[in-house]
Order: C-alpha cells, then structure tokens, then sequence
C-alpha cells in the first residue's frame, strides 16, 4: 500500500477503533470474540483499503464488513465448542456500573441476530435508520421494524430484569 492511503488507514482506524471494539462487543457480548471480529474487519478493510477509502459512507462500509464477520464466526461450528470442562474465571471489573451493563447485555444476547444487530448499529453505533440499513443489505424498512420490535424486547427483558424468550424470538432464531 502506498505511504499516505497507509497513514489515511491508520488515522481512521486510530479514532475509530474504541467505538469499533464497543460495536463488536455489543454484537457478540464477549470480549475476546470482539476483539477477534474487530481484528478481520480491519483486515479486510486494509486490504480493501483503497476501494473503501473512496465510498460514501465509509463508517457504513466498515460496520458492514464487522456484521458479516460477527455472522460467519457465528455460522462456524466450532465457535459453539467450549474448550474445557468450565468458563474461566475473569477478573471482575472496577466499573460501578458492572450490573447494568451485565443486564443489557444478556437482554441484547436474548434477541436474534437481526435485531441485535440492527439495535447495536442505530444506538450504540449511533448510525441512521438509511446508514443501518446500507451497513447490513437491507431495506430502511426493515431496519426500523427490526428494531422496533428489539427495543420492545429489550424493554420487556430489562423491565422484567431478566431476558424473556418469545416465541417469536425462538421462531427468529432459528
């Protein structure tokens, strides 16, 4: 790559990076499988580098590239295998706000992956209804009854201080 498209590279990578973390996180909910998304959306962004530094709405191309990464990890099989006979304990955070952010995120797990999706990109993403929709191949349609109906959930998930399971979150989760 050519020195200036690798510094317009890492300019935006180095502002963008902390938001791209929360995205995946808020995606997968675990950290260690954030990290490993943000690490191949960058990658592929890299190599994409000159096509997708001249786009429209570059955030948008790189939240697309991050949502078909967090789906194909979640397609492999294996990323359903855990190594070892428990979860390894994790030190516990010094963030007071731990619970809540606790309870959001297994509301966020309880929803299926459109939703979750589309909730994490207009919210914690803070992107339009149009660049939501442009980031995962979709209809603006689509993006604003998908999250209509994951706000929803996530109201009644968060009211009811646990996740609920639907009936039609298991018919959408499968």
């Amino acid at each position: 790559m050519r020195p200036d498209l690798e510094r317009e590279y890492v300019d935006y990578v180095t502002v963008r990076l902390p938001r791209l973390h929360r995205t995946a996180y808020l995606l997968c909910a675990d950290t260690f499988q954030a990290d490993d998304i943000v690490q191949a959306t960058l990658t592929a962004l890299y190599v994409s580098w000159k096509r997708a530094s001249v786009a429209d709405n570059l955030d948008g191309y790189v939240h697309r590239i991050m949502v078909r990464r967090y789906l194909d990890e979640r397609r492999r099989s294996w990323s359903k295998v855990l190594l070892g006979d428990r979860v390894p304990d994790l030190a516990a955070s010094a963030d007071h706000g731990t619970e809540v952010r606790d309870e959001l995120v297994t509301a966020l797990r309880s929803l299926p992956k459109g939703q979750r999706a589309v909730v994490v990109l207009r919210y914690f993403g803070d992107l339009s209804v149009e660049a939501t929709a442009e980031a995962l191949g979709c209809s603006t349609g689509n993006v604003k009854s998908q999250c209509s109906r994951g706000l929803a959930a996530l109201r009644t998930a968060l009211d009811a201080g646990h996740p609920v399971a639907t009936a039609e979150t298991a018919r959408n989760r499968s």
